[in-house]
């Protein structure tokens, strides 16, 4: 899919430019290419392409609403004939045109016995650099979509460890599991509860890289490879989806591709709980009390209230290490979907600076996201007459905060800490964004590191 890009000047010219510039451009034309959209109808939007007496193609046209948007373009690379194109446009749109035209080549083609066997363009710029951001924010991209989007079936936790290794061993760094029983004898207590009904042994994924002077960044990703719900099981309909309740793990994933393919100069740390919440006579049950990693004591007041449990752990062993900033992201509440949709994620912060540095990040470069309160009095809901607090708060509302509020009692009132609440997926098919996995603020977190810490 790389070859799709390629810095160069050669190829059959492609403008890209917006309605607002069509006349413009058009008054520019010979008067055969006036004539020849005139013929077909053209009404400046979208792709129109330009033979020759002979038939051939000597020029593309693709007029969109907004060339800075990074999915205007997404389709464009499906509907052009095969051959070779050399971008003209305006060079501020390319970094968001590049990026549009190589994820519109996005297939997750694994299990189909019949592939798509179309020869896809390719684009040309005269740019090496941009080529190779596109390139490397459309692999971590589909690194994100091709996890969430792979059946449970064949993305347990020991095929996220394998997807962590393939990062260590493409570009080093160091990898360590604590698997099983382990996870009780090295003090992971809530990791272990959660997936210890499951024939696939809970872990926790441990990736390190980077030089130890630079600034130390720890992502924490929630991996519960499938969430049947637990004795608190779900109906069918909210069972369905639930490959995609890995969808934290596969952003932290992609995103530690992002830092470690650019060479960011941060002490990275990846945090990888992977488990299955399962159904067995062993399982974790309405109840229940687990003492946590950090001390902290938790009644179970809903076994589907897990992906806190296996993070809390995760975010206590994250501060071992004193970072500069703590990130996780996790698919964690329905209640955040019902607040901002599917397609906005919503994140909270402990950092007034850090929260409009991401935000900022996310809006110049089409991965918007939106901060949410970490509105304290919401503490009280989580209150427990048996331990120091319950999983889940009595009641119905309010609960992407409350479950963020869960959260932050395991990490240091100093620490900066960003709180992810994503889809991970898409429910509807867009200019390039295809039904199914989808990575929701990777590229607006990317960009704020950058900027940070290059």
């Amino acid at each position: 899919m790389n070859n799709l890009l390629i810095a160069g000047s050669q190829g059959t010219p492609l403008s890209v430019i917006e309605k607002s510039e069509y006349n413009d451009w058009l008054a520019k034309q010979d008067q055969a290419s006036q004539n020849w959209l005139k013929n077909i109808n053209y009404t400046g939007d979208g792709l129109a392409i330009f033979p020759n007496e002979a038939g051939e193609l000597t020029q593309a046209l693709f007029v969109v609403s907004d060339a800075s948007h990074y999915f205007s373009c997404g389709d464009l690379i499906n509907q052009l004939p095969s051959g070779n194109y050399h971008l003209n446009a305006d060079e501020k749109n390319h970094p968001a045109i590049c990026f549009a035209w190589l994820i519109g080549a996005y297939q997750f083609d694994r299990y189909l016995s019949k592939k798509n066997e179309k020869t896809l363009p390719i684009l040309s710029i005269n740019n090496q650099q941009t080529v190779d951001a596109a390139i490397n924010y459309v692999q971590a991209t589909s690194l994100v979509r091709d996890l969430v989007n792979t059946p449970a079936a064949d993305m347990m936790p020991e095929d996220l460890a394998h997807a962590a290794q393939d990062l260590v061993d493409e570009f080093g760094g160091n990898v360590k599991h604590t698997i099983g029983d382990e996870l009780l004898e090295q003090n992971y207590p809530t990791i272990h509860a959660v997936g210890r009904a499951s024939v696939h042994a809970p872990r926790l994924i441990d990736l390190t890289w980077g030089d130890t002077n630079h600034p130390k960044v720890t992502l924490v990703g929630k991996g519960v490879c499938f969430d049947s719900g637990g004795l608190d099981v779900k109906p069918a309909a909210g069972m369905r989806n639930m490959k995609k309740d890995m969808g934290g793990s596969a952003h932290v994933l992609g995103l530690a591709r992002l830092i470690m393919a650019t060479k960011l100069p941060i002490n990275l740390r990846v945090l990888i709980p992977a488990v299955e919440n399962a159904v067995s006579g062993n399982a974790l049950r309405p109840g229940d009390v687990v003492v946590t990693r950090k001390g902290i004591s938790v009644e179970i007041d809903n076994t589907d209230a897990e992906g806190r449990l296996v993070l809390c752990d995760a975010l206590a062993e994250a501060e071992n290490d004193n970072p500069d900033l703590i990130i996780d992201f996790a698919t964690l509440t329905g209640a955040m979907r019902v607040a901002l949709g599917v397609e906005l994620p919503g994140f909270f912060s402990t950092s007034d600076e850090v929260a409009a540095g991401i935000t900022l990040a996310g809006s110049k470069n089409t991965d918007p996201v939106w901060r949410m309160p970490l509105y304290t009095p919401y503490r009280d809901l989580l209150k427990s007459t048996v331990a120091d607090m319950t999983n889940c708060a009595t009641v119905p509302f309010g609960g992407a905060i409350t479950a963020a509020l869960y959260l932050q009692d395991f990490v240091n009132k100093d620490t900066d800490w960003v709180h992810f609440d994503v889809m991970a997926f898409n429910i509807r098919q867009q200019s390039g964004r295809p039904l199914g996995g989808e990575a929701f603020g990777v590229r607006a977190v990317f960009d704020y590191l950058e900027q940070r810490f290059k």
